[in-house]
């Protein structure tokens, strides 16, 4: 397979930001955190007054009276950190403007497992601890590590399906949110009621403004600092600014209307390259995408590859000798913690996910197997980031260092007990396995128009297992490097492939002619005959061209041509593009498997592992089907 034919949709190339490109991100930072924890593990035994001297340093920042001034590890907890919770509060966002959230029903559950393993691991740690030095840190036992997990299951659950991970993910939201709550309310300083008051009304104002529709990236920014020094000097952890901007920062599929005219400005330019239409141009490409997509672009690598890592190296430095070691592990510190996350967080997920499901009749139910549940519940109990955050704030000296001990033992026995979980799907069927890992909960359906037989234009079996829907324009090259894609599909004699219309006028001046020749073919039974030639002909869809292909094709050539030249079947092209607006589609190729929109690339490799878990949770429900038949 070529390098090119595993380019992405136009949707996950940038017009939407969806949550497997979350994953990806977190997925592959985590290796870069791993090695910036054992870093600062080398660089504390090796030398520690040089690490905490250097962590130490005081940095100010004046302007005239006014002054501003940390160590270094306070300007990365409190400073740059707020950058890692704005990107948590736009995923959080996103999923409930895009996500499985668009269903309010389906918080329910993430969000109780989510609190209750916030609230178990904490309440073990305080029993632990009870009326000891630590008792204090109870909530470095709550948070699990977003990055460092997603990374580790990838390593640790290969195989895994996506759907395991976005449940995953729903619950650390939750998680993380909850977390910096806690943070600004029990682990805040004396509270100075004026600043705090400052620091509130200007969100508000910056809120007002999103509301309103001004996109100033520089007026946002100002207000963000301005909240940011407010919160600092009221005695609130300041990273809560960047929680609350991202909770506030909307999400939302790009209108074709705006692409259209964004393309217009684009042209402008190509025909008078100036500086004013250059920034015309450049506006009108933004406003098209939502303002939670560009944050995500513009600061999610940075907090996964840069900030999350260089808090693990400031934070995780810890001087370990054997008796160190002995004491550690003896103490109520990190036993409370080790004991909070291996045992409360697997305990708590799994549970409260039970008892929902229970009291609920099966009405809510995870949407994932139960064995994955327990994965989840287990991967859950690597805490890092948020735990050390919380750990610098409510302890010192030697808790301090017996709390970080905790917090990366516990690492390393929740990915062993973690491996195991996933190892026993080894020993299960095909069958078994698809029903422990994917469970038999019901899936959003993200395509609006379901597949009309009497209608569409269909290659395979009526009554194949899965269904591929391709949303396509016959003059995008991307759609030419998928065609030898779908034809390998379709040897598969248990899938059904269906080509709807979206000729993207403002960039192919010749797609809307080709589908309308399509179709004046389809009136002489051979759609696909002329798909595929067309396909196979990108660069010469000329009108002379189309009435080549159809003498080739041994078409009535009078009747087409007259079909072509009186747009005959422009309603049943228009058509397509309404489905293909209402189903949030914007570029081409898009593919719905089974109803549910693929995000990814379309090599051959990925869309049959698509099809195979839709299969799979295909003959799932088709099981479930009979049992209650």
């Amino acid at each position: 397979m070529s390098e090119p034919t595993r380019q992405r949709t136009l949707w996950q190339r940038g017009i939407a930001a969806p949550i497997r490109a979350f994953l990806r991100t977190e997925s592959a930072s985590a290796g870069v955190l791993v090695a910036a924890i054992l870093a600062a593990l080398l660089w504390s035994n090796v030398d520690t007054g040089s690490y905490e001297a250097f962590w130490r340093t005081t940095l100010s920042v004046r302007l005239g009276g006014a002054e501003v001034s940390a160590d270094l590890r306070e300007w990365v907890n409190s400073g740059l950190m707020t950058l890692f919770f704005l990107v948590v509060g736009l995923e959080a966002r996103r999923e409930f403007d895009l996500g499985d959230f668009r269903d309010r029903r389906r918080f329910l559950l993430p969000f109780s497992a989510g609190l209750v393993g916030l609230a178990l691991p904490a309440l073990i740690y305080t029993v632990v601890n009870l009326g000891g030095p630590g008792a204090h840190g109870w909530g470095v036992a709550m948070s699990t590590d977003t990055a460092l997990a997603l990374g580790l299951l990838t390593l640790l659950g290969r195989g895994v399906p996506d759907r395991v991970r976005v449940f995953l993910l729903t619950v650390f939201v939750v998680d993380d949110l909850v977390s910096l709550l806690v943070i600004a309310i029990a682990y805040s300083e004396q509270i100075s009621v004026l600043p705090l008051v400052i620091s509130v009304l200007v969100f508000v104002v910056l809120v007002v403004l999103r509301v309103a529709g001004v996109r100033s990236g520089v007026v946002h920014a100002l207000l963000g600092v301005i909240s940011w020094l407010a919160l600092l000097e009221s005695g609130v952890d300041p990273v809560v600014v960047g929680l609350g901007v991202g909770l506030a920062t909307s999400a939302y599929t790009p209108a074709r209307d705006d692409l259209e005219r964004a393309t217009g400005l684009f042209r402008l330019f190509r025909e008078q390259p100036t500086a004013e239409l250059a920034r015309e141009a450049t506006a009108g490409l933004n406003r098209s995408l939502s303002p939670n997509s560009r944050l995500q672009n513009m600061f999610h690598p940075w907090t996964s590859y840069v900030i999350v890592p260089l808090f693990g190296l400031a934070n995780a430095g810890v001087a370990i000798d054997g008796g160190f070691l002995a004491r550690a592990y003896t103490s109520p510190v990190t036993l409370g913690i080790i004991l909070g996350y291996v045992v409360g967080k697997p305990v708590a997920v799994v549970g409260t996910t039970w008892l929902i499901t229970r009291l609920s009749h099966g009405r809510i139910r995870p949407p994932v197997g139960w064995l994955a549940v327990a994965g989840s519940g287990t991967i859950a109990g690597i805490g890092f980031t948020v735990s050390l955050l919380i750990a610098t704030l409510a302890l010192r000296g030697q808790e301090l260092d017996q709390a970080k001990v905790g917090v990366l033992s516990a690492v390393l026995l929740s990915s062993g007990v973690t491996w195991a979980v996933y190892h026993t799907t080894r020993y299960l069927s095909p069958k078994k396995k698809a029903l422990a890992l994917l469970g038999t909960s019901e899936q959003l359906i993200d395509l609006v128009d379901e597949v009309d037989p009497d209608r569409d234009h269909i290659r395979g079996p009526a009554n194949a297992s899965v269904t591929v829907v391709e949303y396509g324009d016959f003059e995008c090259p991307y759609c030419g490097l998928a065609e030898p894609v779908v034809r390998d599909l379709l040897t598969d004699t248990d899938l059904r492939y269906v080509w709807r219309h979206l000729p993207l006028t403002d960039v192919h001046p010749r797609a809307q002619l080709a589908a309308e020749a399509a179709e004046a073919a389809a009136a002489q039974g051979a759609f696909w005959p002329m798909h595929d030639l067309l396909m196979q002909r990108q660069d010469n869809l000329r009108i002379v061209d189309l009435l080549s292909y159809a003498e080739e094709l041994g078409l009535d050539r009078e009747r087409f041509h007259d079909d072509v030249k009186r747009h005959q079947h422009e309603a049943r092209i228009a058509q397509d593009v309404q489905s293909a607006d209402l189903s949030g589609v914007s570029g081409t190729p898009t593919f719905f498997i089974n109803g549910q929109r693929h995000y990814g690339s379309f090599d051959l490799e990925t869309l049959t592992a698509a099809v195979k878990t839709a299969r799979a949770r295909a003959v799932i429900e088709r099981h479930q089907a009979a049992r209650t038949a």
